[in-house]
């Protein structure tokens, strides 16, 4: 009978330690999708040993919380076409690169009115009688409208455009394809304050005899200078 005692006590205490070992609190396990930083993790869920490398402003792909490549998000502001600045890959401010329009430069996307005293001297009198003139110009078309005594005569084509180098005169190229198919070569410069325009063309095809101004020589130098100035044209900025 003794033995058997020390038989059922010999039991007890073994399935207590089976118990015990049994029951004990299970190890932290540290994963890297917890939704927390911890083991050795450098942020939540990313960096240590085992994790991948946390995103960052400056690792080249879109990552974390970022609206962009490396921008927006906890990152500093994505460039847009609209925030005023010269940023992301634009060649000026807000315009060019991937994403933005083209920049325009030169005469390229303004409008330009001349009437009274502004006209050239050429116009202004006889056979032209010119006595106000309105012109825009887009990208790469331009759109004139000359009035004459109360008529209006509408001009359009195309134009090409390049700094020449001397100051701020840059060289045009006109190609007229209404009412009258004829090329214009001149020279024009726009004020330092964008408000007013000298220009200076002449028609060279169909080849009326006359020689084109050039930046070199400068404004009044159509003819080699023998007109003077009474082929200058001033325009007035119109926004």
């Amino acid at each position: 009978m003794k033995n058997f005692k020390i038989f059922l006590m010999v039991i007890a205490l073994a399935a207590t330690v089976a118990t015990n070992y049994g029951c004990g609190d299970d190890e932290d396990v540290t994963t890297c999708s917890d939704g927390i930083q911890n083991g050795d993790e450098t942020g939540v869920d990313c960096g240590g040993s085992s994790c991948a490398a946390c995103p960052t402003c400056s690792d080249g792909v879109q990552n974390g919380d970022e609206t962009g490549v490396d921008c927006g998000g906890s990152c500093t502001a994505c460039p847009t076409c609209d925030d005023g600045i010269q940023n992301g890959d634009e060649e000026g401010v807000d315009c060019g690169g991937t994403n933005c329009p083209v920049c325009l430069v030169g005469l390229q996307g303004t409008k330009w009115q001349s009437s009274g005293d502004n006209v050239a001297t050429l116009l202004a009198g006889p056979p032209f009688n010119v006595d106000s003139i309105y012109v825009e110009f887009e990208e790469l078309t331009y759109h004139v409208e000359q009035f004459s005594g109360g008529v209006k005569i509408d001009l359009d084509g195309s134009y090409s455009q390049t700094e020449s180098g001397t100051g701020n005169i840059w060289d045009i190229t006109l190609m007229q394809s209404s009412p009258s198919a004829l090329t214009a070569v001149g020279i024009y410069e726009i004020s330092a304050d964008g408000n007013i325009l000298t220009y200076e063309v002449v028609q060279t095809e169909p080849d009326i005899g006359a020689t084109p101004p050039t930046a070199t020589d400068g404004f009044g130098s159509t003819n080699g200078g023998a007109l003077s100035d009474w082929n200058v044209q001033t325009y007035e900025k119109v926004e």
